[in-house]
């Protein structure tokens, strides 16, 4: 008796199912703007129990794609979230047949990796011989980043660990909690984290070379400084070339979490200039699952210091080995610059994106977030008892929509807004805290935002605050 198998054995039934599948997903993609999030039925759960069978497609149509929690919807603005790409769904049809292990060998989804770091290297200013690898995402790119800086300074600290050395790293107040996990994860200790006040939304660098100081006296190692561009919760940059001059007068590696703000490097004036000295870093971690709106996951660490970076993670034991032709050629492999073996084929969103839209469609887009979000302020300001958290810098924008309420009213409100617009589908905002005060927060990452969208979700405020 034959055995099934995992392969169809009606490749003509599947063929029939694959095209039913690919018409729903395009649906989707197409009719996004008609399909909000919405609340998890309570059966859902239960819904997707191992074991029940069913039409498959049918069960995908009506329980998955319907419950997403993805940045689809033209209102979605609550978290920095890309939307997503239609692109993104013929990458995931041919990666899901070609099945590449990006680790290394000598493969075409390799080329494409190194095509797809070499762009990203040239649009962020790095020189030629930079190195990077395609992660998760910025959390991972973190700890590449922060192992690069900790091996160049303890070069024996992969054998010896650090010991009694007290590794101390800066950071400006608010930087993401990317950064304090990873010096959490590295052994170098939160408590070792200092963190420098800011000056007009920036990293006070005078600060930043007074605390430095200190440090070295009481007998630390200062060895990293992190930079920000385009901060969490108000989309601030710091100044970045004046970063790299106190990195450089104090010995320190400059790494920026340039998780969505790196690719201002691709915007139009005045945000390019946002991000001005960014090249001049020695690390940069960004995401292209945030403001180049691919689909989940994917990340990148670029490191200026090649041979930095490969001896912070190189280690291939003899099944590993390289070989001068055939399958196993292409050294380096990228499983020497970073923590995974194993690694999909995350280049090929990007790379298919890049090709079938252009750069100058994405650079249109990520300039066009920044206006939304400058309209949307114009528009809080129009409104009578609304009030600005600040004055929008980038693609952030951030406002209250009873400014006349005390404090705790104000806060209570503006939460309940929140959740009654995700809940009913007009828009989803989320909260943070600015001057005591939660506020509403719209991160405009959604390249289907358009002004009628602004226009929309500021009315419903409106409506639900009560007017003042």
């Amino acid at each position: 008796m034959a055995e099934k198998g995992l392969d169809p054995q009606d490749w003509e039934g599947f063929r029939a199912q694959a095209r039913q599948m690919l018409e729903a997903c395009i649906d989707q993609l197409e009719q996004a703007a008609e399909r909000p999030w919405q609340p998890v039925p309570e059966d859902l759960q239960d819904r997707y129990a191992i074991g029940r069978g069913g039409d498959l497609v049918a069960r995908i149509e009506q329980d998955v794609l319907p419950h997403h929690g993805g940045n689809t919807h033209p209102r979605f603005w609550g978290w920095v979230q890309g939307t997503g790409l239609a692109s993104d769904l013929i990458a995931g049809m041919a990666g899901a047949v070609i099945n590449g292990n990006l680790g290394g060998r000598d493969h075409g989804a390799v080329r494409m990796e190194r095509a797809v770091i070499d762009w990203t290297r040239a649009k962020m200013g790095m020189p030629e011989g930079a190195s990077g690898v395609l992660v998760t995402g910025t959390s991972q790119a973190t700890v590449i980043a922060f192992q690069a800086a900790r091996v160049k300074v303890l070069q024996d600290v992969r054998k010896a660990g650090q010991g009694p050395v007290r590794l101390t790293a800066y950071a400006g107040e608010g930087v993401h909690n990317a950064t304090l996990k990873a010096v959490e994860l590295l052994g170098i200790g939160a408590d070792n984290l200092r963190k420098v006040p800011l000056k007009d939304g920036r990293m006070d660098t005078d600060a930043l070379r007074t605390m430095v100081a200190a440090d070295k006296a009481a007998g630390a190692l200062p060895f990293l400084v992190v930079g920000t561009a385009g901060s969490v919760d108000l989309g601030l940059f710091d100044d970045l070339n004046a970063l790299a001059d106190a990195a450089s007068d104090e010995g320190l590696w400059l790494h920026v979490d340039g998780a969505f703000g790196a690719w201002t490097r691709i915007a139009d004036e005045p945000y390019r200039s946002l991000s001005d000295g960014i090249g001049r870093a020695h690390s940069i971690a960004l995401d292209f699952h945030k403001w180049m709106y691919v689909g989940y996951d994917c990340g990148m660490v670029l490191i200026s210091d090649e041979a930095a970076h490969r001896a912070a993670f190189a280690a291939r034991p003899s099944y590993l080995e390289g070989a001068e032709r055939g399958l196993a050629g292409g050294d380096p492999w990228f499983c020497d610059y970073g923590i995974d073996l194993s690694r999909g084929n995350r280049a090929l969103k990007v790379w298919c994106a890049l090709e079938m839209m252009g750069e100058a469609a994405f650079s249109a887009a990520i300039t066009d977030n920044c206006r939304m979000a400058a309209l949307m302020a114009g528009m809080v300001k129009a409104q009578p008892g609304m009030e600005l958290g600040m004055e929008p810098v980038s693609n952030v924008c951030v406002f209250t929509a009873r400014s006349d309420l005390e404090p705790a009213a104000q806060s209570a409100l503006n939460a309940e807004i929140a959740q009654t617009l995700q809940e009913s589908g007009e828009a989803v905002f989320s909260t943070t805290r600015i001057g005591g005060v939660m506020m509403l927060r719209a991160a405009i990452t959604n390249h289907r935002t358009r002004a009628a969208d602004v226009e929309a979700a500021v009315a419903a405020v409106a409506r639900l605050a009560g007017g003042a």
